[in-house]
C-alpha cells in the first residue's frame, strides 16, 4: 500500500499491527483449496449488531449447516439480540456478551471497553476451534478472538482486521448486499465459491421462526379490525435514528391515498416510539386504527406482520422482519445504503424508495440538525405512493413463503 493510501486509514486500522496480539504476517486468503475445518470442529460465528443485521446472518446460517452439518454451531450476539438469534434458520447455539460500542449507549473510557474485551477473550480460551467474524469492519471481535487464542480466525479482508485473522476472504466489489457478505464467508469457510451470477434471496431466503402462542396472540391483537381478507396494511414510521423517518403527515396522506373508507390500519412500534404512532393516529382519526406501539414482543410482532398484505416504514430492523416473514414490504432510505442494506427478498414484492439528494447515501446515523438533513423527511409521497399502490391490492403473499420463514427453511 502507498503511503498516501496509508495515511487515509482509520487511525483503529493503521494501530492494528502494533496492538497485542496482532499477527506480523498478512492472513492467508479464505478461498476453495484454503484447507478444511476438521470433522466435528467448534466454529464461534460472531456478530454484534441488532435486529435487521441479525437477520442478515440466517441464510448464511442455514447455508453453512447444510454444507457442513458435522460443524458444532455457535453464535455469538449481544444480549439485545438474543430473541433475534434463537429464531434463526441454522441450529447454532446461541451465546451472548455486551460488545462495546454496539450497546447503543454513550461511549464510556475506551480502558474499560478493552478490559471488556479481554475478559471475554479469556472465556473464549480453548472452547472453539475456530471463529469466523462475520461483519466486515468489526476489528473488535477480531481483536477478541486473536487474544482467546483461537487456532483458525476467518473474515472478510480489512486493514482493521487484517492483523488478528489467520485467513481473510479477498474483497469483492463494493456495494455488496450485508447478507450476500455473510453467505460469500460461510460458503469459503466450506471451501464452495458464491454463485457467478450472484445470491439470489429466492434460494437464501431470510428465516425468522414464529411459535403457536404468538401467532394466537397476533391473531386476538387484530380481532375486530375492519381489513380484507388478504389482511391489513402495516406501517413502523419508527427507526434506530431519526433522521431516517418520514413526516407523520406524509405517512397520513399516503394512507388515504392507499386505503379506502373505513378500513383498518396497524401501527407498530416500541414502547419509545408510541409518540410517534400516537401522532400518526391521531391524524387518522376519522378511521379505525390499531396502535400496537410497546405492545408486542418480537415473536408477536412477526406474527402481526404474517397477519398483514403490506408493511411499510423507513429502513429498520422490522422492516427487515416483515420480510423474513415474507411479506411485501416498502422501504425509506436516505443516510443508509439500501445496496448494502435493503431489504433481501425479491425486488417486485420488497421495494425501496430512496432519497435523490446527491449527498445520499452518506452513511452518517447521528445528524442532530434534521432540518439540515431532509433526505428521508423531504421523500415524495407520490414515489413512496408508486411503489406501494401495486402491493397494497390485496394480493396474499405465498403460504409456501412464509411456511419457510417460519421453520427457517429446513
Amino acid at each position: 500500500m502507498d503511503t498516501a493510501a496509508a495515511g487515509r486509514l482509520p487511525l483503529r486500522a493503521r494501530l492494528a499491527p502494533w496492538l497485542l496480539g496482532a499477527r506480523r504476517q498478512g492472513p492467508l486468503p479464505l478461498v476453495p483449496g484454503w484447507g478444511r475445518l476438521p470433522e466435528g470442529a467448534r466454529l464461534l460465528l460472531v456478530r454484534p449488531d441488532h435486529l435487521g443485521d441479525l437477520l442478515f446472518v440466517g441464510p448464511a446460517l442455514r447455508l453453512l449447516h447444510q454444507l457442513r452439518p458435522d460443524l458444532h454451531l455457535s453464535l455469538l450476539v449481544g444480549p439485545w439480540a438474543r430473541s433475534v438469534a434463537e429464531r434463526l434458520p441454522g441450529g447454532a447455539t446461541v451465546e451472548t456478551f455486551a460488545f462495546p460500542w454496539f450497546d447503543r449507549r454513550p461511549r464510556g473510557r475506551r480502558l474499560a471497553a478493552i478490559m471488556r474485551l479481554w475478559r471475554q477473550a479469556r472465556r473464549l480460551q480453548g472452547r472453539f476451534d475456530a471463529a469466523l467474524i462475520l461483519r466486515d469492519d468489526d476489528h473488535g471481535s477480531a481483536w477478541m478472538a486473536a487474544w482467546g487464542r483461537l487456532p483458525l480466525r476467518a473474515a472478510h479482508a480489512h486493514p482493521a482486521l487484517d492483523p488478528f485473522v489467520t485467513h481473510a476472504l479477498p474483497p469483492r466489489l463494493p456495494g455488496r448486499h450485508s447478507a450476500a457478505l455473510n453467505l460469500d464467508l460461510t460458503a469459503a469457510l466450506a471451501g464452495q465459491n458464491a454463485p457467478a451470477g450472484g445470491w439470489d434471496p429466492r434460494e437464501q431466503p431470510l428465516g425468522f421462526r414464529v411459535l403457536p402462542a404468538e401467532a394466537d396472540r397476533a391473531a386476538a391483537l387484530l380481532a375486530g379490525l375492519p381489513h380484507p381478507l388478504s389482511g391489513p396494511l402495516a406501517i413502523h414510521p419508527g427507526s434506530g435514528a431519526p433522521v431516517k423517518r418520514w413526516r407523520p403527515e406524509a405517512w397520513a396522506a399516503l394512507v388515504e391515498s392507499l386505503l379506502p373508507s373505513g378500513e383498518g390500519l396497524v401501527l407498530t412500534g416500541s414502547a419509545g416510539e408510541a409518540s410517534l404512532t400516537a401522532e400518526l393516529a391521531a391524524r387518522l382519526a376519522d378511521r379505525p386504527v390499531l396502535d400496537l406501539a410497546g405492545r408486542t414482543d418480537l415473536g408477536t410482532l412477526a406474527a402481526v406482520y404474517d397477519r398483514c398484505r403490506l408493511v411499510l416504514g423507513p429502513d429498520s430492523g422490522p422492516l427487515h422482519l416483515a420480510v423474513a416473514m415474507a411479506v411485501p414490504s416498502v422501504h425509506l432510505f436516505g443516510p443508509a445504503d439500501a445496496a448494502r442494506f435493503g431489504p433481501w427478498g425479491p425486488a417486485a414484492r420488497h421495494r425501496v424508495v430512496a432519497s435523490t439528494m446527491d449527498c445520499a447515501p452518506c452513511g452518517r446515523l447521528d445528524w442532530e440538525d434534521l432540518a439540515a438533513h431532509p433526505c428521508v423527511r423531504d421523500l415524495e409521497g407520490l414515489r413512496v405512493l408508486a411503489a406501494a399502490r401495486p402491493l397494497a391490492q390485496g394480493h396474499p403473499h405465498g403460504r409456501d413463503a412464509v411456511e419457510r420463514a417460519r421453520t427457517g427453511g429446513r
